[in-house]
């Protein structure tokens, strides 16, 4: 049975990406902070779109340093990543008081999370206003992945190791297993059916023909053989 849902709720439809905690630094004091809102927007150049509200103390930073990265968590920092999004970094030092190990970015200046399982790191590109929030769009300069974790593809074998899922409010979720779909086949195998059908119903068709006529050759004969002519 279907529900009907709030237009504000529509998003939560959407829920279920990993959930990222981007980091930022300004004037040696770092910030880390939440953001469910990511998503690719090309492959080349690489761009990743970031949507915060501007009311965010890391909005602030970011539009000044023009510069971020993206942390992609597992569960055991569940909890973290819940009250990392409760408080501000206008008011407390995140970092310093959740004491969550960071190391140093390889191109932007800010630190990267310990705990998590890829990073990316971006350059601020462009700004858009979008409704009550900003979109920014950042240009992956760096990228790392832990090789358990990641290859191609989310590996997701140890649950440990598995990107941490926003499915909205304080509820997370981790994938449970990789399907592997079907290979579509090439257009040009897909051309090379589909003449070769054609070809084989073409040569059915004209051995139809051909029985059709040989067919016709016997009647007559026989018509004319017992005296069955047709008159003039």
């Amino acid at each position: 049975m279907r529900r009907n849902l709030d237009e504000v709720d529509g998003r939560r439809l959407l829920a279920g990406a990993p959930i990222t905690l981007l980091t930022c630094s300004y004037r040696g004091k770092h910030n880390v902070m939440p953001v469910a809102y990511v998503m690719p927007v090309s492959i080349r150049p690489p761009l990743i779109a970031v949507s915060i509200s501007p009311e965010r103390y890391t909005y602030d930073i970011v539009h000044k340093v023009e510069e971020f990265a993206l942390n992609i968590p597992t569960r055991r920092l569940l909890h973290h990543v819940q009250f990392l999004g409760s408080v501000s970094g206008a008011d407390i030092d995140k970092l310093e008081l959740t004491k969550l190990p960071t190391f140093r970015a390889r191109r932007v200046e800010t630190v990267l999370l310990e705990g998590c399982v890829g990073w990316l790191e971006c350059g601020l590109e462009e700004e858009y206003e979008v409704g009550d929030h900003i979109l920014l769009i950042g240009r992956v300069v760096a990228a790392a992945a832990e090789e358990d974790a990641f290859t191609d593809h989310w590996l997701l074998v140890d649950n440990d190791e598995k990107p941490l899922h926003y499915l909205g409010a304080n509820f997370y979720a981790i994938l449970n297993e990789v399907l592997e779909a079907r290979v579509p086949k090439p257009a040009e195998e897909y051309e090379r059916n589909l003449q070769e059908v054609a070809a084989e119903q073409l040569e059915l068709t004209r051995e139809a023909e051909e029985r059709r006529a040989e067919e016709e050759a016997e009647r007559e004969e026989f018509r004319r053989r017992e005296g069955f002519e047709r008159p003039e």
